[in-house]
């Protein structure tokens, strides 16, 4: 990655709010990227870029955006969801009916209960999706 381009994003940083926080800087991103690859799907699934000539009469074009509430471990992000004429276009990265990334909270708990009590996975998934989990529900998941 481009330690210039991560210098300006962090040019503003003050702590660690600036990074995670509600409105932090990778939850930006990641609405930023989100939206991007599905415009990159749309240009796929059209056939041609926006504004381009070969899109004209071609039977099937853009026709804006709709909203959509993603979940993530930052909280909930607003994502623009481009729409085309005829409703066919249905995004890989995040499908109809989805509002987060099929496995990855499954990746994100993986990677941090091994070092976690039970205490603390509950306090996570109370701060991150404001469900309320017993600990009969998380197993016997014991710090290793």
């Amino acid at each position: 990655m481009d330690k210039e381009l991560i210098d300006k994003l962090l040019a503003d940083y003050k702590g660690s709010e600036d990074l995670i926080g509600e409105q932090g800087l990778l939850k930006q991103i990641t609405k930023a990227l989100i939206e991007r690859a599905m415009q990159t799907e749309l240009t796929h699934h059209l056939g041609y870029e926006k504004h381009h000539s070969s899109g004209h009469c071609s039977g099937n074009s853009r026709n804006g955006s709709s909203k959509k509430t993603l979940q993530d471990e930052f909280g909930e992000a607003v994502i623009e969801v481009p729409r085309d004429r005829n409703g066919s276009f249905q995004s890989k990265i995040l499908p109809p009916h989805e509002w987060r990334f099929s496995g990855f909270d499954d990746k994100i708990l993986s990677m941090y209960a091994p070092v976690m009590t039970t205490r603390e996975i509950q306090g996570y998934l109370q701060k991150i999706y404001g469900v309320e989990v017993r600990r009969r529900n998380l197993g016997s998941h014991r710090r290793g």
